[in-house]
């Protein structure tokens, strides 16, 4: 099975006064803006960042889900966070890091068995096999 999916994004102007939106095909982005000032000096809106950190909390916490069925567990309640670090590293900028952060009820397991579980969701999510960053991950149960 091979699957696509789209998002775009649309740029006018220079790097610090110009103006851009992004949007997803499926619509739930539509030409909905960014730009320098969201990007590095915390102005409300989105970012590159901001985006990759939802896919990537999507994506692991969805795989989770799978492999903890295969376990014959199922969660009550998953939060997953994704801080992605973006720095300026050899004259550009790079993502270095992206770090997990999950919360989550599951009966019937214990802290051993969930982080192992974790663990594989991580390093098997597609997104987490994406990136060149150190992805790190701190799964609790609550």
């Amino acid at each position: 099975m091979k699957i696509n999916r789209k998002g775009s994004a649309s740029w006018s102007g220079g790097l610090k006064d110009g103006k851009g939106t992004i949007s997803t095909e499926s619509g739930a982005l539509a030409s909905h803006p960014y730009g320098f000032a969201m990007r590095f000096e915390g102005v409300k809106g989105t970012n590159p960042e901001e985006l990759i950190g939802a896919a990537h909390a999507g994506c692991f916490t969805m795989a989770l889900s799978n492999i903890l069925g295969k376990a014959n567990l199922t969660a009550t309640k998953m939060d997953t966070t994704a801080t992605v670090t973006l720095e300026q590293k050899d004259g550009g900028f790079a993502i270095t890091a992206i770090h997990l952060e999950l919360k989550a009820q599951i009966p019937g397991t214990d802290q051993a068995q969930f982080a192992e579980l974790a663990k594989t969701a991580k390093e098997n999510c597609p997104v987490s096999k994406l990136f060149k960053a150190e992805i790190t991950l701190d799964a609790k149960l609550v």
